[in-house]
């Protein structure tokens, strides 16, 4: 029989150089983090560092980090109105006459930072006064290169698509997740068995990864920080980005839903010998599961077999050839913080770096466990410093790349990767 898990084994609550800026009084630059930008220093700074000029683009990581980690402290739709302001603050992009051959190396940055802002953080440009500053900086630059209007007209063109694609996520929490009772019975007429519907666990296998990577693909890289955020210490008192974290919470409670589905479908049948049977089938599936690299739907189904329901069946597990159970059972095994689990995850992701084919690049990671380590990694590390500078090195850098790795590792992959 085998030994239940509890909540607490599972879960546990460019290469030039910036543009020269004044530091304010007391600012510590620190030794250089990503190209010249400071280990800690204030917002404004920060900012400026990732404003682009005629001679100086910043570097991607940064770029990436610091729209991640600065929405703790601003909201997108400021930062990217403060970034507009400078950008037509430093190039004079106000005055009557601009200079053309400089501002045409400007322009080609800013196009090039907007498209990857919302390449990366689509979310972020949903309301119109967004879209308002991004056209109106784009308007400034125009005349001086008649492709900057193209190039902003497709850049507009793929972000509604991607905003259009990102609106039919997966169903809210709301109603969505109820737990299936175990003392009432589906009727006959409704209720089909699933191995009446699927017998073989490879295909099973697949269609859970299917289901898997379309939730997955609806979680933006944002929602990750804000899922862990209640205020900044120095803005108001009123907890932030309760409602931007709906993807996440469908995707946990996905993982429940399994859960209780595999449990289900166990105790479904009347007779014992039946029951073992549905055991071994979900066994097959689970360690399916695991040769293709879709880690949670493998512990859903190890967490479903381990609800009390299944484990007090000791008739039935007596039934069961557990050989197979027990190695997936020790693979996932808590102790040592996953220690086995997170052996198995690497060699995953090596093998997703090195694949030849798509199937071998599926990796999904044990999501609670996930949510676990950013939440950690974030609670680890002071957001702000005594002085009220963002401690960016310390906290978000790592929050942030860890973050970049899973998004570029772990989740880009279509469901039709599988056919």
């Amino acid at each position: 029989m085998p030994r239940t898990l509890t909540a607490s084994d599972m879960v546990t609550p460019g290469s030039l150089s910036p543009p020269p800026t004044e530091s304010t009084e007391g600012e510590q630059a620190g030794q250089p983090l990503l190209d010249g930008a400071p280990s800690s220093a204030s917002l404004d700074t920060l900012i400026q560092h990732l404003v682009p000029t005629a001679d100086y683009y910043p570097e991607k990581a940064y770029i990436f980090t610091f729209l991640l980690s600065s929405r703790l402290f601003i909201e997108p739709q400021e930062l990217l109105a403060r970034v507009c302001h400078l950008c037509i603050e430093q190039q004079q992009l106000d005055k009557p006459v601009l200079d053309k051959a400089r501002v045409r190396k400007f322009g080609a940055k800013l196009l090039q930072l907007l498209a990857e802002w919302t390449e990366t953080f689509p979310r972020d440009f949903e309301e119109e006064s967004t879209i308002g500053h991004l056209t109106d900086v784009v308007g400034r630059i125009s005349p001086c290169d008649e492709t900057y209007g193209n190039r902003v007209h497709q850049l507009l063109q793929s972000l509604h698509q991607k905003l259009a694609s990102l609106g039919q996520g997966p169903e809210g929490p709301v109603g969505a997740d109820k737990p299936i009772s175990y003392r009432t019975k589906p009727p006959a007429s409704i209720h089909r068995e699933l191995l009446g519907v699927c017998s073989d666990p490879y295909t099973l296998a697949q269609q859970l990864t299917h289901v898997e990577l379309e939730r997955l693909r609806h979680i933006g890289p944002e929602e990750f920080v804000q899922a862990f955020v209640n205020k900044d210490p120095l803005a108001g008192t009123k907890p932030r980005f309760s409602d931007k974290t709906n993807n996440v919470e469908a995707y946990v409670k996905w993982f429940n839903r399994l859960c209780y589905l595999v449990a289900t479908e166990i105790c479904m049948p009347a007779k014992k010998k039946q029951r073992a049977q549905v055991i071994e089938f979900f066994i097959d599936v689970a360690r399916e599961c695991f040769n293709i690299g879709n880690f949670n739907s493998l512990m859903a189904i190890i967490s479903g077999m381990n609800m009390s329901p299944v484990s007090r069946l000791k008739k039935t597990w007596a039934k069961v050839k557990t050989a197979k159970f027990f190695i997936l059972e020790h693979q996932m095994d808590p102790t040592g913080n996953f220690c086995n689990y997170r052996t198995a995850l690497r060699g995953a992701a090596h093998r997703s770096l090195t694949a030849h084919s798509s199937r071998e690049k599926i990796v999904i990671p044990f999501f609670s466990l996930l949510i676990k380590d950013i939440y950690f990694l974030n609670e680890g590390c002071a957001n702000r410093l005594p002085n009220g500078h963002v401690n960016f090195e310390a906290g978000f850098l790592y929050v942030a790349l860890a973050i970049l790795e899973l998004t570029e590792i772990h989740l880009p992959l279509p469901p039709k990767c599988l056919d």
